[in-house]
């Protein structure tokens, strides 16, 4: 319904949606709720692959001194994102930028890291793909599920990247599937990472929380 109408609500905001980018679901106000608790009085966030831009949006309307940097790989998904920070007035805090997790911000200046990353990336194992309910399978991009053999890689990926850009004690949040959380706090090397995992409200495992205890190396002082 939400791709026949073209609206889907999340965090009590209205969103355009198409068939470029995920419907955004209530599971995942979790870890926007979690961000909003975190973040410090004047933060510094980037969301990981955007989609819809329904975490970067809300995060930057419901603190209006936020400055967010999202990226996606998906151009069409970002011009998603773009119709709906500018629905909702936040295109001048919400910078975006396309291409594969956090390698689209590499070559900004040094500005002393960001105080949390948020990553809503696709965690659905390859064996279970074909098992996914029928209308997800065929109407919602295979892009924004498909996690590779375990469900793991991207955020297999992102964590030793986003060490570079956290600052100390800054938080990277990552919603995971309702089986994942013991292999998914296997990612954080304890002497770098404190994690603990914070389930839904069913009870299933979703949201990683980890604390990095080092500096990153990058500052963000990027255009849009």
């Amino acid at each position: 319904m939400a791709y026949i109408t073209g609206h889907k609500e999340f965090m009590g905001l209205d969103f355009y949606i198409d068939r470029a980018v995920l419907i955004p679901r209530p599971e995942t106000e979790l870890l926007v709720e979690h961000a909003l608790r975190l973040m410090p009085p004047l933060p510094a966030l980037i969301d990981v692959g955007t989609g819809s831009g329904a975490i970067a949006v809300s995060l930057a309307y419901y603190n209006k001194k936020a400055l967010l940097y999202a990226t996606d790989r998906s151009p069409a998904a970002l011009a998603v994102a773009r119709r709906n920070c500018i629905r909702h007035g936040v295109s001048d805090r919400v910078s975006l930028h396309q291409g594969d997790l956090l390698q689209p911000l590499s070559g900004c200046p040094a500005a002393g890291g960001v105080d949390l990353i948020a990553a809503n990336l696709p965690y659905i194992a390859e064996s279970d793909l074909p098992g996914l309910p029928g209308g997800v399978r065929m109407f919602e991009p295979l892009l924004a599920l498909a996690g590779g053999e375990d469900g793991l890689e991207h955020y297999r990926r992102l964590v030793p990247q986003a060490a570079a850009f956290l600052k100390k004690d800054g938080r990277l949040l990552m919603e995971i599937g309702f089986d994942q959380g013991r292999r998914a706090l296997g990612l954080f090397a304890p002497h770098l990472w404190e994690a603990q995992v914070w389930p839904d409200l069913a009870g299933l495992d979703r949201l990683v929380v980890a604390r990095y205890k080092g500096t990153g190396i990058y500052p963000l002082r990027c255009g849009k």
